[in-house]
């Protein structure tokens, strides 16, 4: 093997590992954030309603880019204090709800579509919660709960409410203030 074979299998071995490296680093990058979203909205665990965290029309938020014509409220959750349980009144605006994990992204999405007579109720569990949840109903009274397992325990819920006209700003504000995200108590007794 002469001595330019070498020099080019040298570098070729080179240019492959350093993109292995690189490739790993940005796939674990999200992992090893700090200031992520769930970070972010870490104080939110305490709370019992959604906080707004971009406003309709613009104005200071840390998102990149926010709809003007959406209000964006979030909470985090931790299933580790049991099942998590988001109620949303729906209205004429559109309304939805993206499920995030802590560091691997959305994993559930739903829309107002959903909701039965003008109420949405979502309950958050792991696969656990929803066993023990399965065992203790009654066959004879159906939940109306849409049930939503997460694969981690911690997460967020995003609500974005559309106002599609800036008289109709306030309202949707409004709107995604009174998404209450609440550790559920029914669940927790009957486990």
């Amino acid at each position: 093997m002469s001595n330019l074979t070498r020099i080019l299998l040298a570098t070729l071995c080179g240019l492959v590992l350093a993109a292995g490296v690189h490739i790993a680093a940005v796939f674990m990058a999200p992992s090893f954030a700090e200031n992520d979203a769930f970070g972010r909205l870490q104080d939110t665990l305490a709370e019992d309603q959604a906080q707004i965290i971009s406003p309709p029309g613009g104005g200071a938020t840390w998102l990149p880019l926010p709809d003007p014509a959406t209000a964006v409220a979030a909470c985090a959750f931790d299933l580790s204090d049991g099942p998590v349980r988001v109620t949303a009144k729906t209205g004429q605006d559109f309304l939805s709800f993206s499920f995030h994990t802590k560091t691997r992204g959305v994993f559930f999405a739903v829309t107002d579509r959903a909701a039965i007579r003008g109420e949405l109720e979502l309950v958050v569990m792991t696969p656990r919660q929803l066993d023990e949840a399965r065992a203790a109903e009654d066959p004879n009274e159906p939940t109306r709960d849409v049930r939503i397992v997460a694969p981690q325990e911690q997460g967020y819920i995003v609500v974005r409410v559309a106002a599609p006209y800036p008289s109709e700003r306030m309202q949707a504000e409004e709107a995604a203030k009174a998404v209450s995200c609440t550790v559920d108590e029914d669940e927790d007794e009957a486990s």
